[in-house]
């Protein structure tokens, strides 16, 4: 839970700063699909990248705590592939509402906002 909520705000963190940038895509001719689309594989590239560098830490670490664990294998096969998997899906449902709301930004308030 705590893990989504902060994927969820470095995520919309991440679009209000390109608010201008989406604003002059779509004065443009940008779709709003289009905008959604590159906002959720932004997302799914930084939790793909999350997820491999976490998996390298918690196998180091794991190794390193071997001796401290009993009755239980320092790398467990099920936990290691769900936890990335269940942290992806979480992040491009926590990618969809940002997208959402960058997509509907209007293009006109954007420009004048400068």
């Amino acid at each position: 839970m705590i893990g989504g909520v902060g994927v969820y705000s470095l995520i919309a963190y991440i679009v209000s700063w390109r608010m201008r940038e989406i604003g002059i895509r779509l004065a443009l001719g940008a779709q709003r699909w289009q905008i959604v689309q590159g906002v959720v594989r932004q997302s799914l590239l930084l939790a793909l990248g999350g997820s491999a560098l976490g998996l390298a830490a918690a196998a180091l670490v794991a190794q390193l705590l071997r001796g401290f664990l009993f009755g239980v294998k320092a790398v467990d096969p099920v936990t290691f592939c769900a936890v990335p998997l269940l942290m992806t899906a979480l992040a491009l449902m926590a990618a969809w509402i940002p997208a959402r709301r960058a997509a509907s930004v209007d293009p006109m308030t954007t420009l004048r906002m400068e």
